[in-house]
């Protein structure tokens, strides 16, 4: 019998570009996963063409980010970023690119389409039957989960999105899931099979975050040797709850009004979903809860600052009101830093609680200022936590997360064609 391999995979993020920044905008952990894993799929000798939509006049039709990975623009309405609410009247233009560059190739040219989010689930539909190759999906996040978890002052996903993500997981061939927890939400809220449904966790990269001193992160971050440093990384919005880390700051300071001399509440990010309707949200609500002279706003920044800012971190406070795994905590506790995260979706296998950070049920910020505030008064508990964090995360390489998405691939492959399917190595 003919034995085929996973040589080219056809990767699609229609409404964010794997080279956007992460942080703002609709850019975030996805952009991450997607360049990470690609790049680690391409030294196992799978090549990754990313498709994405372009949003500037000049960016090239091809980019190559590393050595097997390259980024295709492709044409799908104006070039300015669009909200994700008007991409659904591109799906038919962006299709079209994809398909015209496919067809400029001789059959044959890609082997799997592995889609990220659902808008991408709906154009790799219509490849896989025009291609005759398995759809691979991942969700990243879930309309049903998010409707089910809403912050107070949030808006629920529209229906279409529903129905959208409903038809993707009806056609994919296989659909990755982050989590244990993110594969049972897809077998009961959307009826997967879940014979077609294989968790893989998201990595860190674990050369750009490690452990390092404190001390000369904070001096290159301008900020005081001995403050007390309580940090949010992610894009601004109800959502990420970052107002739930502000609020429980100024909890803080009225229980402890000697801190204030201290404290530094760092939030590293940019407007984001919902957010970009108050841009502003976290200035006007550190003014009004007068925390304003202790909070530091901070754009989104590339992976090596990002590192230093972990690092002079006393803890990362992640109060996500859902998180389909939460890469913040990943990264955070691989530079070293505890977290307290929301025992919430994915943040309960990115976090081991009591090891590696601890898990707050709800978003309470009178429960979470009690829990911070005891855990900046326990030094020793801390250097503990900091050391569970570093053996955490070390298990969460991204080479072994391409590892496993080779093997989905090829399994997804050999079901398809009835073939046994090599993966590269």
């Amino acid at each position: 019998m003919r034995r085929r391999r996973v040589s080219r995979v056809a990767t699609i993020s229609m409404h964010t570009s794997p080279l956007d920044q992460p942080g703002t905008g609709d850019a975030g952990g996805m952009n991450v996963y997607i360049v990470e894993s690609a790049k680690r799929l391409a030294h196992l000798g799978v090549e990754v063409e990313i498709f994405t939509r372009q949003t500037a006049r000049d960016l090239p039709p091809v980019a190559e980010i590393a050595p097997g990975v390259s980024v295709r623009h492709v044409t799908a309405g104006p070039y300015e970023e669009l909200d994700k609410g008007d991409l659904p009247g591109q799906l038919c233009a962006f299709l079209s690119g994809v398909l015209r560059t496919e067809a400029t190739y001789d059959p044959g040219r890609y082997d799997v389409i592995h889609s990220h989010y659902w808008l991408s689930g709906q154009v790799g539909w219509l490849a896989k039957e025009r291609w005759g190759v398995p759809l691979v999906h991942t969700m990243h996040t879930m309309a049903k989960v998010k409707n089910l978890l809403l912050a107070a002052d949030d808006k629920p996903e529209p229906n279409a999105r529903v129905l959208g993500e409903e038809q993707v997981v009806d056609v994919a061939d296989r659909l990755v899931a982050n989590t244990a927890a993110e594969a049972r939400e897809l077998v009961e809220l959307y009826g997967a099979d879940p014979a077609r449904v294989a968790v893989v966790n998201p990595g860190v990269n674990l050369t750009v975050f490690q452990p390092a001193s404190t001390g000369a992160a904070r001096h290159r971050l301008g900020l005081p040797d001995d403050s007390r440093v309580l940090l949010f990384v992610g894009r601004v919005q109800p959502l990420k709850g970052p107002d739930v880390l502000l609020r429980a700051a100024a909890r803080m300071l009225v229980e402890d009004p000697g801190l204030r001399r201290r404290l530094v509440v760092a939030c590293v990010g940019g407007p984001s979903g919902s957010g970009l309707s108050r841009p502003a949200m976290l200035a006007d609500l550190s003014r009004e809860l007068g925390i304003a002279d202790i909070v530091r706003l901070v754009p989104p920044a590339p992976q090596h600052e990002l590192a230093d800012w972990y690092r002079a971190a006393d803890v990362t406070v992640v109060p996500s009101h859902n998180e389909s795994f939460g890469l913040v905590a990943l990264e955070s506790q691989a530079c070293g830093t505890p977290v307290v995260a929301a025992s919430v979706g994915g943040l309960r296998t990115a976090v081991r609680d009591g090891v590696s950070g601890l898990l707050v049920d709800g978003h309470d910020p009178g429960d979470w200022a009690r829990v911070l505030h005891r855990l900046l008064r326990e030094p020793r508990r801390l250097a503990v936590l900091a050391e569970g964090a570093v053996e955490h995360a070390a298990a969460f390489g991204w080479q072994a997360t391409a590892s496993r998405l080779a093997e989905v691939y090829a399994g997804a492959m050999a079901h398809l064609h009835r073939t046994p399917v090599a993966v590269n190595s």
